[in-house]
């Protein structure tokens, strides 16, 4: 079987991983276990663990990870390209070192430690932790995905594909490669050229539009990790009324992602002037905001088809309809540039690095993820379903990104149930005020919504 090597996307979040910025996504999925019975739980008759709802749920998913194709890969280096890195069966695969489960006092807070621990490198890089608190009716589970391994879709088809069965959701394909025809080499070698001078060309205005995005400025100290951060995390989840988003979104316009993007850059606001902080003029902060380049219908892959949009939040703005607006009108300018030009589209830059660059250069990439952009903020879709775990039901799902080096806070958002759930990771020692921040967007949804009234 020909060698599946990573993409050079894929190649470059392995290498810029570092053990204090360490490059996985999460998600936290809380479950409702009120009504679970023993019924379907896959324990033998008579196993006192059957009774409890995230042993069962432990369980289940140490049995059907290994079911998962992708679950059982892990990466390692080649000799040719030297410096790439391929995909390999794990043979020693053990479901015991990738689900555990936690008993804690208290679910929501052990996620944050568990996020600032990397995946171990020599095995398939994910984890699954059931955490069980005191309350026999909840239970969480956060799941954690190296970015290598999967983006946000592909990391939702991984972990539906543990759940109990339920509408199909297409799942990860990767066509096995195909061996070129005899002679298509020179027949394609037109095409070729062409293709590579085009990307020349992309590299180039993807390079010129981020130098005319300049320099961090007016960027709140708070955002800003010192000596590139402390390493310890801090995660919280907030979930709002998507009808009072769509309320929103309906009289003042745009869509609803514009709206979400517009709640942070109040409650950056709002946070920074409940701290005492002077709030900065100026252009504001560059979120980062990661755009999909997968094909509508097309089954989700393994790995990474990402770009993304850079955005100045208006967060020296103090009227709420207004940096709606202006959010509004920045987003429409990127979609109109489309998600292949512009300063956000630097993740397409990794195809244009040989492997052994990615390899030499992944830790001066990591060091320099203050220069390109200041917070990402990123939406993962979610389908209209309800996913269950044994039979407990999926109440709430909080995204969880990667932290930058540099950078102080990550805010991923998604729609689960007419309800929006966001996710926030934070450097513990940068912003030990957390909650306050998560309230701030609370009350931010509140403002507009009394805006619109």
């Amino acid at each position: 079987m020909a060698t599946e090597h990573l993409s050079p996307l894929d190649l470059a979040f392995w290498r810029i991983e570092s053990a204090g910025h360490p490059m996985h996504l999460g998600a936290l999925a809380v479950f409702d276990a009120s009504g679970f019975t023993t019924s379907g739980s896959g324990g033998p008759v008579g196993d006192s663990s059957a009774l409890d709802p995230a042993s069962v749920a432990a369980r289940l998913l140490a049995v059907r990870c290994v079911r998962v194709p992708g679950l059982r890969r892990r990466i390692h280096d080649v000799l040719v390209p030297v410096g790439a890195a391929a995909w390999a069966a794990d043979e020693d695969f053990d479901a015991d070192r990738h689900v555990f489960l936690v008993r804690t006092p208290d679910p929501r807070a052990a996620a944050g430690p568990l996020m600032a621990r990397p995946l171990a490198r020599d095995r398939p890089p994910w984890e699954a932790h059931v955490l069980a608190g005191p309350d026999p009716r909840s239970f969480a589970v956060l799941f954690k995905f190296h970015h290598a391994l999967a983006d946000g879709l592909a990391a939702l088809a991984l972990a539906a594909s543990l759940f109990d069965e339920g509408p199909p959701l297409r799942g990860p394909a990767r066509p096995l490669p195909q061996a070129p025809a005899a002679g298509s080499g020179l027949r394609n070698l037109p095409g070729v050229l062409a293709a590579r001078l085009q990307g020349v060309g992309q590299a180039v205005e993807i390079g010129a539009a981020m130098a005319r995005s300049g320099l961090p400025l007016a960027v709140p100290p708070a955002l800003t990790a010192v000596a590139g951060g402390t390493g310890t995390r801090a995660v919280a989840g907030l979930a709002l009324d998507l009808d009072d988003v769509n309320r929103i979104r309906k009289v003042a316009g745009g869509t609803v992602n514009d709206v979400l993007i517009t709640l942070v850059a109040g409650a950056l606001r709002r946070w920074l002037t409940g701290r005492g902080d002077p709030v900065p003029e100026g252009p504001g902060p560059r979120a980062l905001i990661p755009v999909s380049r997968r094909r509508p219908g097309a089954g989700a892959r393994y790995g990474n088809r990402l770009s993304g949009y850079l955005l100045r939040l208006p967060i020296e703005e103090p009227d709420p309809l207004r940096r709606l607006e202006r959010v509004r009108t920045g987003m429409d300018r990127n979609k109109e540039a489309g998600p292949a030009r512009g300063a956000g589209a630097v993740a397409l830059l990794a195809d244009h690095v040989h492997p052994l660059g990615h390899r030499l250069g992944g830790p001066l990439v990591a060091q320099a993820a203050r220069l390109l952009f200041d917070i990402l903020v990123t939406s993962v879709p979610l389908p209209g379903f309800t996913f269950t775990l044994g039979g407990s039901r999926v109440r709430e799902v909080y995204p969880l990104a990667p932290l930058a080096r540099g950078h102080a806070l990550a805010v991923a958002v998604s729609t689960y149930k007419d309800t929006v759930h966001y996710g926030l990771v934070a450097d513990a020692g940068a912003v030990p005020d957390l909650a306050e921040l998560v309230e701030a967007l609370r009350v931010e949804l509140e403002e507009l919504v009394r805006e619109v009234l």
